[in-house]
């Protein structure tokens, strides 16, 4: 099985952990690494104004402030913590793998670079938004760890929705088949572990739900590239998509969740 990995440069956990962990059950065929330009960001930035309104998009930005300076330095010691438990765990990426650094997965580079890997899976863990001529060169399939449980929380930071929302349940990733539309491919699965809504940020949850089941993750691709793994049936579940976390929204869940743990702890002490 040839596997070619899609990731962006600045993030390690992806770039060398997980290039780790899917070269230790396959034949990792390439990595794409982006580095986006400045206006990829803009882009980014316009859009979601668009979808909730300049004073609405204040309150996003809020959040990044917050988040950053609240949960920072937590989140750069679970990301450092996990990249060293993934180099012990799984052996050096082999230095003939082929890499290419790129702006764009679409780019023309790109689409060469993957036709001449004779690729059977590649798995996309990027923020832009394959073309069909991207998503398609792949023999057996595109797949993405979408940070969310789909189709109830499609595109960015389902998770931190999820929880937002009091949906606890559906805390989660999906192993799900690119297609055309945002997160509607085929499901394959869904991950998640015993997460701490208290004591951990969003990021290391939206992390962990993948990083936390990277074991029975490489046993499902295989199973899809050999045709065995059976899809989830979601065409009866209501679907939507969200967008980048508010800060108001972030309290509510974070109040939420406090309650519920000491009501869990009072009533842990009754019984």
């Amino acid at each position: 099985m040839r596997t070619v990995l899609i990731c962006h440069d600045e993030s390690p956990l992806d770039r060398d952990g997980l290039a780790r962990w899917l070269a230790s059950f396959s034949e990792l065929a390439g990595l794409v690494i982006l580095r986006e330009e400045s206006s990829r960001l803009k882009r980014r930035i316009r859009r979601e104004i668009e979808r909730v309104g300049y004073l609405r998009f204040l309150d996003v930005v809020a959040f990044r402030f917050y988040d950053r300076f609240f949960w920072g330095a937590a989140d750069k010691a679970y990301e450092a913590a996990t990249l060293a438990r993934l180099e012990g765990e799984y052996p050096d990426v082999p230095d003939d793998v082929p890499k290419l650094y790129t702006p764009s997965p679409n780019s023309r580079e790109a689409q060469e670079f993957l036709t001449e890997s004779n690729c059977d899976i590649m798995i996309a863990r990027c923020k832009t938004l394959l073309a069909e001529r991207i998503f398609t060169i792949p023999k057996t399939a595109t797949l993405v760890m979408h940070p969310g449980v789909c189709p109830e929380y499609r595109n960015a930071y389902g998770c931190f929705w999820a929880l937002a929302c009091d949906d606890l349940e559906k805390v989660g990733m999906t192993l799900l088949k690119v297609d055309k539309g945002v997160d509607t491919g085929a499901v394959y699965g869904y991950y998640s572990y015993d997460y701490d809504e208290v004591g951990e940020s969003q990021s290391i949850i939206h992390n962990r739900v993948t990083f936390d089941n990277l074991p029975a993750l490489a046993e499902k691709i295989e199973e899809i590239h050999a045709g065995t793994a059976e899809t989830i049936d979601t065409s009866n579940r209501p679907s939507a998509t969200w967008g980048q976390p508010w800060l108001t929204r972030y309290f509510k869940w974070k109040r939420a969740a406090r309650r519920r743990r000491r009501h869990a702890t009072s009533h842990a002490a009754v019984s």
